[in-house]
């Protein structure tokens, strides 16, 4: 405590060596970073310049690229700070601050996979009223639902926690997750209720309606012409691979809260960097390489680089 201020400061204890290699791990995260804003910043504005990209499949890939950065920009400056001090600290204000937006932010990701996924079904299994059904108010309202939703469910629970009683200021972890809840002295039945509705809304209904939607697409595609199974195969699957990879680093989160004790530290920091750090540049490599019209556009954008 900060008597003082009357501020609590929660110590991140989940830093490896972080005094002997602290200039090696800042020159890491520092790239990784400035990479996922490039690569992401650059398929955005891509979209946003060509107007041919101005359809509803294209302005889903660039908010959830937007997305990745903002999600990012959440736990990268407060790391690259980290790996710099001689303590690792965070008030409990920010630390809250930052487990909000660490899950509301995830949301926003399984949600606009479902808008994604949604889009891809009205194209390829209603075409003819694709125009109608997916014009741009629609496509404004899932845009708002997809981060206004996890916002409010998220913010519930964050807010129940702030006035909870603390036992433990250290934190088993580099970035504030649910290992919060390690914390805290007594469970809140009505903070994990709360957690329960927001993991149920923002995660698991959207996973199984994206599940449900590719199965109705595979399943009309195969019944199909040969053309419309191509092109089910060439837009349906960059959102399938993004699908997988998120699902794969939310299954990762929950394990390393609920088996960290078990976890020895340097597994442990492994397994939350594999949350922090790929994803975010996973998402602009695969829409950049297996989206037609995108890669088009890179190619385009690097072959003038080059001449000039």
């Amino acid at each position: 405590m900060d008597g003082e201020y009357n501020v609590t400061y929660i110590i991140l204890s989940g830093h490896v060596e972080v005094q002997k290699y602290r200039y090696l791990y800042f020159l890491i995260m520092f790239t990784v970073y400035i990479l996922i804003i490039c690569c992401n910043f650059t398929i955005v504005c891509l979209i946003w310049i060509h107007r041919n990209l101005h359809e509803p499949m294209y302005i889903f890939i660039a908010a959830l690229l937007i997305n990745s950065v903002l999600f990012s920009t959440n736990i990268y400056p407060k790391l690259l700070i980290d790996f710099l001090s001689e303590k690792q600290i965070i008030s409990y204000s920010a630390c809250l601050f930052q487990f909000f937006l660490f899950y509301s932010l995830g949301g926003s990701e399984f949600l606009l996979l479902s808008a994604m996924a949604y889009d891809r079904y009205v194209s390829i299994c209603k075409p003819l009223q694709y125009p109608t059904i997916m014009r741009k108010t629609t496509v404004g309202i899932f845009l708002g639902l997809a981060w206004l939703v996890p916002a409010c469910q998220i913010a519930v629970p964050a807010i129940l926690s702030a006035d909870m009683k603390l036992c433990s200021l250290f934190l088993n972890g580099i970035v504030c997750n649910n290992s919060i809840y390690n914390l805290y002295c007594v469970s809140s039945t009505t903070r994990s209720i709360f957690g329960v509705v927001a993991l149920t809304n923002i995660a698991l209904f959207p996973l199984l309606f994206i599940l449900f939607t590719y199965t109705r697409i595979l399943i009309i595609s195969y019944r199909s012409c040969k053309t419309v199974r191509k092109k089910a195969a060439q837009t349906c699957l960059p959102h399938l691979l993004v699908l997988f990879s998120f699902s794969c680093l939310c299954a990762y989160d929950v394990i390393i809260v609920r088996l960290g004790s078990e976890f020895k530290k340097t597994a442990r920091l492994i397994m939350t960097l594999q949350v922090i750090l790929y994803h975010p540049l996973f998402n602009p490599i695969i829409y950049g390489l297996k989206m037609k019209e995108i890669s088009k556009h890179l190619k385009r954008l690097f072959s003038q680089t080059k001449v000039m």
